[in-house]
């Protein structure tokens, strides 16, 4: 399980095809690999993956096609950077939401506005997940626990403090760009649940 507060960028140190998979290595900040092993679970842009191999620094990953065809991990290339998050431990502080790294979809960044350092975000809503976005609820992009804004059939807001500007990759988000989302856990229990319900009284 992970919190949604991304620990920072990693790079992109190698991507490359291997037997069917895309292995991938990325180099975390100095100390964000003490006590990380093998068989490690790590979120990567806001995707849980299983650390292969750790080298000081450098981690590797293999994406299988399950995951390359669900989230947006296929288009790194080397140099680019990437959101990550260590695994939750018990005792930790829960800052953002719980999320798994099970990506729900992926959705294109549609707009930008920025007014005196404040930055909004909107994000396309599409691909049968916009009845669990509801305004003020939690929404992960890229691994970043967010608050939703505004939310309409076509489009949803996040907004963005400096600090997430700062430690994530979202403030180099362009129009076209897209994005791993994962929907919140609770919200899409009780929408199924009510929807089910409803369904049984007709």
């Amino acid at each position: 399980m992970f919190t949604g507060i991304v620990q920072g960028r990693a790079v992109v140190r190698e991507a490359r095809a291997e037997q069917g998979l895309l292995r991938l290595v990325l180099e975390l900040p100095e100390g964000r690999t003490d006590g990380l092993v093998v068989g490690a679970s790590v979120s990567v842009a806001g995707t849980c993956l299983t650390a292969v191999h750790v080298d000081g620094p450098r981690v590797a990953f293999d994406c299988i096609g399950e995951t390359l065809a669900r989230t947006t991990l296929g288009g790194l290339r080397v140099g680019d950077e990437a959101n990550f998050e260590r695994a939750a431990r018990f005792g930790d502080e829960i800052g953002g939401h719980l999320l798994s790294g099970h990506v729900s979809t992926t959705v294109p960044l549609v707009g930008r506005e920025e007014r005196e350092g404040n930055l909004t975000l909107w994000f396309g809503n599409e691909a049968g997940v916009g009845r669990y976005l509801l305004p003020k609820g939690y929404v992960a992009i890229d691994g970043c626990s967010l608050t939703l804004g505004e939310v309409s059939a076509a489009r949803f807001a996040v907004h963005l403090i400096p600090e997430t500007r700062r430690v994530t990759t979202l403030d180099a988000l362009r129009p076209g760009d897209r994005v791993n989302l994962e929907v919140d856990a609770q919200t899409q229990a009780v929408v199924d649940t009510v929807e089910r319900v409803l369904a049984l009284q007709k």
